[in-house]
């Protein structure tokens, strides 16, 4: 029998669970082209941050931590405030669990709760799980911007996605 999955918000004494995710996506793909990894005491700065004003969500089974998702405003400016951007990772070994699905829908119904409009995935081009996942959830392609991320010595496209929550 398969524990189940469980949802809760992070706090910051979770960085280090967090970084033992994301660090590996940061410095072993391109899947976001942030150049290095984040310390402990980064994380907990995004996780304190990210709970005053929006939400940090970490998925476990067993009380391990295997993915986590966030969301932010996705420009600067009054005009985009209702506009958000989210982040979603998966640890490796957790892929096909359910949980990436889970965490996304948390973000959205926390953004919707907060009004609102828009939620935006902001995905490499050459990520194609990612890009059928959103697809999947409900996300329509917004557009692809050539060579918009660089890392690893080349140029990567970024493939923009969207989902209106109010429908």
């Amino acid at each position: 029998m398969t524990s189940p999955l469980v949802l809760r918000p992070a706090t910051p004494a979770d960085a280090a669970a967090v970084a033992a995710i994301w660090n590996p996506i940061i410095r072993d793909s391109a899947v976001t082209f942030w150049p290095t990894e984040r310390t402990e005491d980064e994380i907990a700065a995004v996780i304190t941050d990210r709970l005053a004003q929006h939400t940090f969500i970490l998925a476990s089974i067993d009380d391990r931590i295997i993915g986590f998702a966030t969301y932010k405003q996705f420009r600067d400016g009054g005009g985009y405030a209702r506009s958000m951007e989210h982040t979603v990772y998966i640890a490796p070994e957790a892929k096909g669990m359910g949980a990436g699905r889970s965490l996304l829908s948390a973000v959205e119904d926390h953004a919707r709760s907060a009004g609102h409009r828009l939620m935006i995935g902001a995905i490499t081009g050459s990520n194609q799980d990612s890009i059928r996942f959103h697809a999947r959830m409900g996300y329509a392609d917004c557009g692809r911007i050539p060579n918009a991320g660089w890392k690893f010595g080349i140029y990567h496209d970024l493939v923009l996605m969207s989902k209106d929550l109010t429908e």
